[in-house]
Formats: structure tokens, sequence, C-alpha cells
């Protein structure tokens, strides 16, 4: 059996992230800072990434004020308390097919996941995607959230936002 470790290559991985309300959805995005995958007889078996909380951008707003404001908000305690959990952490525990398994740690907070990904290698090169889709509410961001705040209208926020994760990564 052969195992191989790729290094995610930062520049080239990056996550989009989605988030919806009663009226409509933002997106953005938000940086891989490193990591690597792990794989065994060319078959991806585990692995670990950072996911820098102080890159999220906004990419649907265009006015520049309300852009900042959006983002601050999303730094504040409401949502990912940026300041204090500068990272979050996927770490890939087991693999079957294209579903991985694993655990997201946000907020210092870790709950299991589940997702299809994608991975191809090409050379010394792999790439991969998948989509996850994340309860916010399991790491502490409340905010306007349906299942906590009652009579909240139009200005009610979904609770689960997806992130889909495309990362590319070398040889070690």
């Amino acid at each position: 059996m052969e195992t191989q470790k790729f290094k995610i290559v930062s520049a080239q991985s990056n996550i989009g992230w989605m988030g919806k309300k009663v009226t409509g959805a933002h997106n953005g995005t938000i940086a891989v800072k490193y990591g690597e995958l792990i794989l065994e007889n060319d078959q991806l078996i585990g692995g670990q990434f950072i996911i820098d909380t102080t890159s999220i951008k906004i990419l649907d707003i265009t006015d520049p004020a309300t852009n900042a404001q959006f983002a601050g908000h999303l730094a504040s305690d409401d949502f990912f308390s940026v300041e204090k959990y500068p990272e979050a952490i996927l770490e890939i525990t087991s693999v079957s097919g294209k579903h991985v398994e694993g655990s997201l740690t946000i907020k210092s907070i870790t709950h299991p996941i589940g997702f299809d990904a994608a991975v191809n290698i090409n050379g010394g090169t792999l790439t991969a995607t998948g989509k996850l889709v994340i309860d916010r509410t399991k790491y502490g961001m409340k905010f306007r959230s349906g299942n906590f705040f009652k009579d909240l209208g139009d200005t009610l926020i979904y609770n689960d936002f997806e992130l889909n994760v495309s990362v590319t990564a070398k040889a070690a």
C-alpha cells in the first residue's frame, strides 16, 4: 500500500459560501489557509484543512459601506467571532467511495459532517471538490434563527448555509 500526502495550495483553493434568508440569499468566499490530504493507493483516506475565518468576503453586495457593515456582522459574535476564533478546521476521518465523513470545528465547537467529494489526481496534482451543508445553530450562531426566536417574519435567516469547497494540492 502506497500512502501519499498532498499539501493544499492555498492560492489555488477556495471556498464559496451561501447563506439564505426569507427574502433572498447572500454569497461570498472564505480562504483555505493550509492543510493536507492523505491518499492510499490513489484513494482519499484522510486529511485536514484549516479555514481562515478572518478572510470572509461578501460578493453580492456592491455598496462598499453596506458590504463592510455586513462583513463586520459576520465577523462578530452573532456569527463567526473571528477575533476569538480566527480558524475553523475540517478533518476527514473516513471515506467510502465518494462519501466523506469527518468533523468540522467552528468557534471551538466540533460536530460530525458528511458530504460527497470528487477527487482527481493528475501527476503530482490533486484537485477535490465538495459541497457541505452546515447548520449554523450547532456552532452557536443563533442570530435570527427560527429555532430560537419567534415572529421574525421576513427577517428570518435559515439555519443551513452551504460551502462549496474546491482545493488543489501538490504531492509532498
